[in-house]
């Protein structure tokens, strides 16, 4: 789907982090990953956002990312769209997405939880018990949410 700019926002966007704001002086961004290992922000250097679901600026549809790096438990970057301290900080809780189709490619037995979502789940025995809604990162252990299945998937 396109924007009024033209921006193609890609069919199998995946949200991967929110800006928290500026880091430094210089227009680059701090940004809060929603995954440990922050890969798929490194996978690509089109970034798009989308804005936070309160009031707030509308950002720009897409960051074209120059340098990005880990920084603690964050993501700095810097990119084309954002020249200062001030742009940066005026994108502070827009949402970051990055197409699927340009993570890295996960290695044997391993998968992307977005993968996941969508699964049939069943029992040893074979029953259906529902479908996979998403997941909970506890800490030391993830967590699949189920929807029950209905009868009519029975």
């Amino acid at each position: 789907m396109s924007d009024e700019t033209g921006t193609d926002f890609p069919a199998d966007a995946v949200e991967v982090g929110r800006v928290l704001g500026a880091w430094g002086i210089k227009g680059w961004i701090k940004v809060q990953p929603f995954a440990t290992d922050p890969q798929a922000l490194f996978s690509t250097k089109r970034w798009f956002l989308r804005p936070s679901e309160g009031p707030g600026v509308t950002p720009p549809p897409l960051l074209r990312v120059t340098q990005s790096r880990e920084q603690g438990d964050f993501v700095v970057a810097g990119a084309q769209e954002v020249p200062d301290r001030n742009a940066a900080e005026a994108l502070r809780g827009a949402r970051v997405f990055v197409a699927r189709s340009s993570f890295p490619t996960a290695g044997d037995d391993e998968y992307y939880w977005v993968d996941l979502i969508g699964l049939h789940v069943s029992n040893r025995e074979g029953e259906p018990l529902g479908t996979v809604v998403g997941l909970i990162d506890t800490g030391p252990h993830s967590v699949l949410r189920v929807a029950p299945a209905t009868l009519a998937e029975g």
